[in-house]
């Protein structure tokens, strides 16, 4: 016969476990919710960086065969080393809540989503100004992840020309943080130009470890001409997977800050989990490299300078 503290314990154990699987969060919560749901609880769960920035390598490869052939037909024109090194962006920023109000970030802290950005980029000249902020209530633009949205959304709000900065902060779904355009895609589609991000992320919002406001750096980035640092991982070229030389070639993003990780140990370098253009933590990241700013000042000369 079975002995009964036998019994007992194992009862509690099987409460304990049931307990722990039915509470505990699914590796994908945020796919998880419905879109009521993400209209009810702006709280997200956010288990690693998600850009959605469209990196597709054809795509990738179509944009730098444009850009050499610009940079080209600039140097025939005795214009290859007329960049602009820096200047003021302004900022057009629109807020998108649902009809009830949730998403909306205080004014304390757009403030410093602008200042995050200024301390990022200020070092290599650039500096980003707030012009005006704008609120919309629409709970599909609201939780809008890309697609038909997104063009609606844009056509409707974007403001300025190519060398202004558009910012539309949102609760979008699919685990993502943000996204971007890039430089050469404005003259195709002027509309759609610019960065959204998650509105939690911004400086003191909910979206930790990714909320001192640097997915909008990391977004910034894509805006001004920069690939994710771990773009064409280890098969590395003269001027990198990411188009830049003095960053380190990665293999796959970095998540977390792991010290000392070096994914691609035949080539040299570790890993630039420092860098704004990776998938760490905001408290990891702090830094561009001089490669990044000669790319940046190139592209926004090359697709967006009097564009």
């Amino acid at each position: 016969m079975m002995n009964f503290r036998v019994i007992a314990v194992v009862v509690v154990a099987l409460i304990f476990a049931g307990a722990f699987f039915m509470n505990r969060v699914p590796a994908n919560a945020e796919a998880a919710l419905t879109t009521a749901e993400k209209l009810e609880k702006p709280v997200r769960v956010i288990n690693e960086r998600v850009c959605g920035t469209d990196e597709n390598p054809a795509k990738v490869a179509a944009m730098e065969e444009d850009f050499k052939a610009r940079l080209a037909a600039r140097a025939k024109n005795g214009l290859a080393a007329a960049n602009v090194t820096g200047g003021t962006i302004n900022v057009y920023w629109h807020v998108i809540t649902n009809t009830s109000g949730a998403g909306a970030p205080s004014t304390q802290q757009i403030n410093n989503q602008i200042s995050v950005l200024n301390n990022a980029y200020g070092q290599w000249g650039w500096s980003f100004n707030l012009v005006s902020t704008n609120t919309t209530a629409n709970n599909t633009w609201y939780t809008c992840s890309g697609g038909s949205c997104e063009t609606q959304m844009k056509n409707a709000l974007r403001q300025g020309t190519a060398d202004d900065l558009n910012i539309y902060s949102n609760n979008m779904g699919g685990g993502l943080l943000g996204w971007a355009t890039f430089p050469s895609s404005y003259n195709g589609s002027p509309k759609k130009d610019g960065v959204v991000i998650l509105y939690s992320s911004l400086p003191g919002g909910s979206a930790a470890p990714y909320n001192l406001g640097d997915t909008a750096t990391h977004e910034v980035g894509h805006w001004m001409g920069l690939y994710h640092t771990f773009q064409g991982g280890c098969a590395r070229q003269a001027t990198g997977g990411d188009g830049v030389s003095d960053t380190p070639a990665e293999k796959s993003p970095a998540y977390g800050c792991p010290a000392g990780r070096d994914t691609c140990r035949n080539l040299a370098g570790l890993d630039p989990i420092d860098n704004f253009m990776d998938y760490s933590d905001d408290s990891c990241m702090f830094k561009f490299t001089a490669g990044q700013d000669s790319r940046m000042d190139s592209q926004f000369t090359t697709y967006r300078y009097n564009k």
